[in-house]
């Protein structure tokens, strides 16, 4: 399996405090580097979805946790939506990167489904609070289009499981390989999302890839 699925946001090099340093203190530190107050509102968004059982965020106790006033937060952000919509396309971007890896290195269909429901499944082990937006968790009392993008994203996992399930149909000589490749892929995209789900409401305590290439085997073995 790729080693990239764990990721997190990238860490910061010169973390600063913005309107809540002493005068003196605050002459001897740099300022932010251009993008890096917005990757560590991110982090720290991603830190405080880990927690169990955490309740809808606010931006106050997100600014609270950064030490920074709520109107720092906006001068990288103009709404709430638009950090978790900077989640979003992390989570984006780390995933679709490792699926094109796999369509373009794996031969082998069956392989291909099998590869992506992992890195899925992994990503999310190794990110809880990416779990919870994945899931829609997170998004409950937030803006609309978040829960949109998050479905148009597993129906672009959905549709590439489908193309990785119909070569294997073929290769296996069916004679109803797109009917069986859509069938395998609904069945594969919820249980992805049945594990990050239960992942995610077991305060991240039942890992969502126990006995998995048991399960892969029974569904696309």
């Amino acid at each position: 399996m790729p080693d990239s699925t764990e990721h997190a946001v990238p860490e910061s090099d010169h973390p600063a405090e913005e309107g809540v340093v002493a005068p003196a203190a605050a002459a001897t530190r740099k300022r932010p580097k251009p993008g890096e107050r917005r990757v560590q509102i991110l982090q720290t968004l991603a830190a405080m979805l880990e927690q169990p059982g955490a309740e809808r965020i606010t931006t106050a106790a997100l600014a609270a946790a950064l030490q920074v006033s709520e109107a720092a937060l906006y001068r990288h952000f103009a709404s709430k939506a638009q950090m978790f919509e900077g989640l979003i396309e992390f989570i984006e971007t780390s995933i679709f990167t490792l699926v094109n890896q796999i369509s373009e290195r794996e031969a082998s269909g069956v392989a291909q489904a099998q590869k992506i429901v992992s890195v899925l499944l992994q990503f999310g082990e190794r990110n809880p609070g990416m779990t919870r937006v994945m899931v829609g968790d997170a998004l409950v009392f937030e803006n609309e289009r978040l829960v949109l993008r998050m479905n148009q994203f597993f129906d672009r996992i959905e549709s590439s499981l489908r193309q990785s399930l119909r070569l294997a149909a073929e290769a296996s000589g069916s004679t109803t390989p797109t009917v069986q490749a859509n069938m395998q892929a609904s069945v594969l995209v919820s249980f992805v999302l049945g594990r990050l789900q239960r992942y995610a409401r077991s305060g991240f305590k039942r890992s969502p890839t126990e006995q998995l290439d048991a399960a892969l085997g029974m569904m696309v073995g």
